[in-house]
This record gives structure tokens, C-alpha cells and sequence, in this order.
């Protein structure tokens, strides 16, 4: 079968190369083997790229941790699923379980989910890791709930366009920042009902000029750093702030302690990185949850680009460039 390689940590060009290897095989009764019409590309796999796969003794590795396809064959216990079922699913691509830069996958049957049938594969590819993230971050973690208020930072990325769907579709208000007047479109598209260049702007006074003065309930950081720490003053007191990031160092944690403010991380590998069964299997049902919003129309993926999985090193690059509105999918067959 047709594969990406990444051969060694490096720049895109160099290191992800497209290979001929052997296609997987189903060795245990409750495996799944899926053909895969399109893989997503996620910030991650551009990092893990750079720097190196978690489990470096793997290389070379395929990454790609989102995945949708069909499935061609199941093991002797497999009872949900049958050849021709349509999946998608948040699996391998870390080094150890080869990723979804591929032409086939094998995969436990219950690491895999129904594609919503209101999906193409490509929309299916782009969904899982950042709708089980943002569903993570706003509900398991910040329990947002109707009538509340939540910033999401970098609303037109990945994990942004997405969690701004989410909370709409469980009644709150979002505010969102941006940096140019495209994303800005797109995240009033999506429902944010605050835009704000963060560019031009002060953050944390233009949610205090849109609450009133309060400070928003819920604080969704998807970038780190600087963004982490210039967050805790939009909280309202007793409010949450959720990093997907490192907080890097110089955080003002008196201004956190003072506002009486919940900190939480999230990383929605741990339960695949720790193996973690009832973890994944939460996952599942997050999957199952936005299946039934992309069914009612509430959310729905934005596609920037989809390229051929040849064209995985270009992928690559338009993430690391930063202008990406949405996700970018390759298309495998």
C-alpha cells in the first residue's frame, strides 16, 4: 500500500516521504481493518514532526491521528461492524500504532465509530481529534452550560471553529478572537457573537466591555503561552480558564488565586498515550454525541484545503504558516 513515511525528525520536505509498504493485517478477533478514503492533519502531527514521535524507537512512523474509510474486513468477534460500514475515528499516529497517512489502518472495533451519514469522508477525517479536544475542554473539564459566557481563543483554527459550534449548540454566548477580517467572518458565521482582533485589540478589555465587566465564564486557550496568561484576567471570579498548551513560564498565578479561578489542562491523546480503556471509550461517546449535532446540522467541519496524501509535506506547511482557516485533509483514494 501507499504510505507517508517520516523517516527521522526534520523539515516536512525532507523527512515525510511517500513509501510502498506492506498493508496491516487483522491479528486479533476484535480488530477492524478499514480502507481510508481521507486522513486529517492536525497541529500535532506537524509537531511531532519536528520534534520527534513519542516513541522515537518506531521510526520511521506514519503519522496522522484522524482517519475515515471503509471497512474491508473484522475479526471473529467484531460485532459492529461489517465490510462496507463507513468509520471515522481518532487512532495510532504518535509513533507507536501507525497513523492514518495511508491506504489501509487496522484498528480495534471499538476505537472506531459510524460516520455520521450527513458526512463525506473528508468532512468525517476532519472532525474526530478536534471535536473530542474542544467537547473535552468546554463540558468535561469547564462544564459549560446554557446561558454562560466563553471566550475560545483562535476561533477559526482547528479546535476553534469547532468548540464555537459546540457551545452554540448547548446555548451559550462566544465570544471569539481572531486576526484578520476572513476569520473574523468565518467565526460570526459559526455563531460568535463577539469578535475580537487580538492584534489591534486587548483582550481582556474588550471581554470586560462585552460582559459588563464580569469576565466571561469559560476561557478556551488553544494557543499557550502569552495567550494562557493574558487569559486569567477575561475569567469571571470562580471561573475556568482550559489550556490545550503549555502555560509557559512568568504566569501570574496571584492574579488566578485572587479570582478564584479553576485551572484545567486537556490533551486528548492521554487516554491513547496512558491506554486508558474507559478513557477511549468516553471518546466514543463524545463521537457519538457530535455525530448527532452533524445529524441536526449543528456542526459541520470547514474544510480550507485537501490535497493528495502525496502532498502530505505541503500540508504540513500551510499549518505551520499559520493562515489555515479550519482543517486541511488528505485524500487518499
Amino acid at each position: 500500500m501507499k504510505a507517508i513515511h517520516m523517516t527521522a525528525p526534520g523539515p516536512a520536505d525532507e523527512v515525510l516521504q511517500l513509501v510502498d509498504v506492506p498493508a496491516p493485517q487483522i491479528t486479533r478477533p476484535t480488530q477492524i481493518r478499514v480502507q481510508l478514503r481521507a486522513a486529517g492533519v492536525n497541529p500535532i502531527d506537524t509537531k511531532l514532526r519536528s520534534r520527534g514521535v513519542v516513541y522515537p524507537d518506531a521510526l520511521p512512523a506514519i503519522l496522522g491521528c484522524d482517519g475515515a474509510g471503509t471497512v474491508t474486513g473484522t475479526g471473529t468477534a467484531v460485532k459492529r461492524f461489517r465490510p462496507g460500514d463507513a468509520v471515522w475515528f481518532c487512532h495510532g499516529g504518535l509513533g507507536g500504532a501507525p497513523g492514518n497517512y495511508a491506504e489501509f489502518t487496522v484498528l480495534e472495533e471499538d476505537e472506531a465509530e459510524a460516520m455520521p451519514p450527513a458526512l463525506d469522508f473528508t468532512g468525517a477525517a476532519a472532525l474526530p481529534l478536534v471535536c473530542i479536544t474542544a467537547w473535552e475542554a468546554l463540558f468535561d473539564r469547564a462544564g459549560l452550560s446554557t446561558g454562560q459566557t466563553v471566550l475560545i481563543h483562535a476561533g477559526a483554527g482547528g479546535v476553534g471553529h469547532v468548540a464555537i459550534q459546540l457551545a452554540r449548540s448547548a446555548g451559550a454566548r462566544v465570544a471569539a478572537t481572531v486576526s484578520t477580517p476572513a476569520k473574523a467572518e468565518l467565526v460570526r458565521e459559526l455563531g460568535a457573537e463577539q469578535v475580537i482582533f487580538y492584534r489591534q485589540e486587548d483582550v481582556s478589555e474588550a471581554i470586560m466591555a462585552w460582559t459588563g465587566g464580569t469576565g466571561v465564564d469559560v476561557v478556551l486557550d488553544t494557543v499557550g503561552g502569552e495567550t494562557f496568561r493574558s487569559s486569567l484576567g477575561a475569567a469571571r471570579v470562580y471561573g475556568h480558564v482550559v489550556t490545550l498548551l503549555d502555560p509557559g513560564t512568568d504566569v501570574a498565578w496571584k492574579t488566578a488565586r485572587d479570582r478564584n479561578l479553576s485551572i484545567h489542562f486537556t490533551l486528548m491523546l492521554t487516554p491513547m498515550l496512558q491506554d486508558l480503556p474507559a478513557a477511549r471509550r468516553h471518546q466514543g461517546e463524545i463521537l457519538r454525541h457530535c455525530a448527532q449535532l452533524v445529524e441536526r446540522g449543528e456542526l459541520a467541519p470547514r474544510v480550507d484545503a485537501t490535497l493528495a496524501l502525496a502532498e502530505a509535506a505541503t500540508a504540513h506547511r500551510l499549518i505551520e504558516d499559520g493562515h489555515v482557516q479550519g482543517k486541511i485533509v488528505l485524500l487518499i483514494t
